[in-house]
């Protein structure tokens, strides 16, 4: 009733939006100090990746007196950056496609289907997440050894897709569960069988999570360190994570080349994100929303 007088006297209520940050200058303050906590690493690597190692040890943190633009080209040619990221690039390519699939079919068959011990499933899951991949190192390196699938790309992409599997099976099942199940029975009327139905109508339909999951996982391809450093050796198959080793002489580092192979390693990343980062963060949101 009175809901009803306040819309008779012509009375607006406007909600006020829950867990929303004000607008107020301690709000700006804080948002200025965490950007700017996140922004000075970034700026000191590109100020480093200027220096000569001389003024390097002199002047750590100001910046270049003398900027070494040459820097870069030395750091590309003598950490041979151009074939790390080729083979990075098919590295990532691989893995990407190698989850969509492993994936993409996973979280359909426990979203749409009457699989069995749905709920234990999603649990091993989220506890193949949790457990740290280091352990599983040794095993592996003896295991890819009898296979002959060390200093191999594709002996890479097999050990990320496994990793990034169980995480994007998750995604994308909180993608494909809000998805009408009235899709799949129509597109079954018509006469599609089970895989027609999932790869021509449902999954198509979860884009964002395929993008998203896409993202992710080709972050994690491309800066993965540990097993790219323990199962390939050879100089021509390394990926551009590992070019860091390429500075190493002796006991010493070639700290100004090192910053500058770490800009250059960091400039993709950073163009792919500037250009996808709404699609990216859209996705993350619709997923934990509808999962």
């Amino acid at each position: 009733m009175s809901a009803l007088a306040s819309t008779d006297r012509g009375t607006t209520a406007v909600p006020r939006a829950s867990g929303g940050l004000r607008r107020t200058p301690l709000s700006y303050t804080v948002l200025g100090l965490v950007a700017a906590y996140s922004l000075v690493p970034v700026l000191m690597l590109v100020f480093n990746s200027l220096k000569s190692d001389l003024e390097l040890g002199r002047n750590p943190l100001g910046p270049p007196q003398n900027p070494r633009l040459e820097n870069f080209t030395e750091a590309w040619v003598q950490g041979s950056l151009g074939r790390g990221m080729l083979n990075s690039a098919i590295i990532v390519l691989g893995t990407v496609v190698g989850v969509w699939i492993c994936a993409g079919l996973a979280a359909y068959a426990l979203a749409r289907l009457d699989v069995p011990f749905k709920g234990g499933i999603a649990t091993y899951l989220f506890l193949v997440i949790s457990l740290p991949v280091q352990i599983f190192l040794v095993p592996l390196f003896f295991l890819w050894s009898r296979l002959g699938l060390t200093d191999t790309l594709q002996g890479l992409i097999i050990i990320y897709v496994a990793i990034n599997t169980p995480f994007a099976t998750l995604l994308l099942r909180s993608f494909l569960v809000a998805i009408p199940k009235e899709i799949d029975e129509a597109a079954r009327i018509d006469g599609a069988n089970e895989l027609q139905t999932a790869v021509r109508v449902v999954l198509p339909l979860a884009r964002p999570g395929f993008l998203t999951v896409g993202i992710v996982v080709g972050l994690a391809a491309y800066n993965e360190l540990l097993f790219a450093v323990t199962f390939i050796s050879e100089p021509s198959t390394l990926p551009i994570a590992t070019a860091y080793l390429n500075f190493s002489q002796g006991f010493t580092q070639q700290y100004g080349l090192l910053n500058a192979a770490g800009v250059i390693m960091v400039v993709p990343v950073l163009v792919m994100f500037v250009l996808m980062q709404k699609k990216f963060i859209s996705g993350l949101a619709a997923g934990g929303v509808k999962g």
